[in-house]
């Protein structure tokens, strides 16, 4: 069974490019926006060619700033190499029509803690910008540190700069700038704060040093992107004997999308392997699974018994078993 959603439709208002490769995209909904705390998110059904013909996949969206009751703002990175949908998002224009589901949280901000670390990578910004905002406004103990290809890849960083002033420091990669994990937890209180969001490689480094530095897991709180992995997108074989089901998936396409095309009623929620809801028995595999969840374990992921088929991928062929019992 999917998840329920509640869908209502919105209309590209505005549009702008933040770099040479984010594009803020402005929504108004028909029936009103609806208020959001920091870390919100939208999910939005998006049409993704598929050969001659384009499906509605689902995608997840942060929202980006503090809400104003009137428009949703979320910005999309274009990925030439991804699943289709940040390239359908790109060729949206204004007054476009498309269903987005009322806003969600899975990334919310506790405000009761001493201290704050924000982090992000790249495009992983987009739901902090809220955070650094409230924080700032309650004059909370606040730092953020902020990764990226290059200066131009910084987005939002001149209304992160008014608010956190010399509380937000960069670490550019093409400047052989990168950010010390160990040094800046040094400087954090007990009990203090951290979030980040950004590509899996970030978050492991983060985490890594987050434990050797003692500090509680629970107080490290994340977001991750669905698209990064350890190998590039490549079509792979799915089969499925419950359903008597045998289908590639294509290297622009994601597996649970696949599922749901194919009529495999699947369960998720976050879309971003975090919440564990769409992990799948595998009951085979010839090659190798590319584990992009941050649900699973290592020793989940090194066992291959298990997959999150919202995220991941496979390098070769996968056997899966779904939860689908016949009456």
């Amino acid at each position: 069974m999917i998840s329920a959603q509640s869908w209502t439709e919105a209309r590209v208002h505005a549009l702008r490019d933040v770099t040479p490769t984010v594009r803020e995209i402005t929504l108004k909904p028909v029936q009103g926006a609806w208020l959001h705390q920091p870390g919100g998110h939208l999910q939005m059904q998006v049409l993704v060619s598929q050969g001659v013909t384009s499906r509605p996949h689902t995608r997840s969206y942060s929202l980006i700033g503090q809400p104003d009751g009137e428009f949703y703002r979320i910005a999309v990175k274009r990925l030439d190499e991804g699943r289709g949908g940040s390239k359908a998002m790109w060729q949206l224009a204004v007054g476009d029509r498309l269903r987005i589901s009322e806003p969600q949280n899975h990334f919310a901000l506790d405000l009761t803690a001493p201290a704050y670390l924000l982090v992000a990578g790249g495009i992983g910004v987009t739901p902090l910008v809220g955070m650094a905002q409230v924080l700032a406004k309650r004059d909370a103990p606040v730092r953020m540190l902020f990764g990226a290809r290059s200066l131009a890849e910084l987005a939002y960083l001149e209304p992160l700069q008014s608010v956190l002033k010399d509380h937000l420091k960069s670490a550019i990669a093409e400047k052989g700038e990168f950010i010390d994990f160990d040094a800046e937890l040094a400087k954090l209180p007990p009990k203090a704060l951290m979030y980040l969001c950004g590509p899996l490689p970030m978050l492991d480094a983060a985490r890594k040093a987050w434990t050797q530095a003692g500090r509680p897991l629970a107080d490290l709180r994340y977001e991750t992107f669905g698209s990064s992995g350890r190998f590039a997108p490549q079509a792979f074989r799915v089969k499925i004997p419950r359903h008597n089901l045998d289908i590639i998936v294509p290297a622009d396409h994601g597996l649970l999308d696949e599922l749901e095309l194919a009529d495999v009623q699947t369960m998720y929620d976050c879309r971003r392997g975090e919440c564990g809801l769409c992990a799948m028995d595998v009951l085979s595999v010839d090659g190798d699974i590319d584990h992009r969840d941050v649900f699973l374990s290592d020793e989940e992921k090194a066992s291959n018994k298990r997959i999150c088929v919202c995220v991941s991928r496979v390098l070769g062929e996968i056997t899966l078993d779904s939860a689908y019992r016949a009456d």
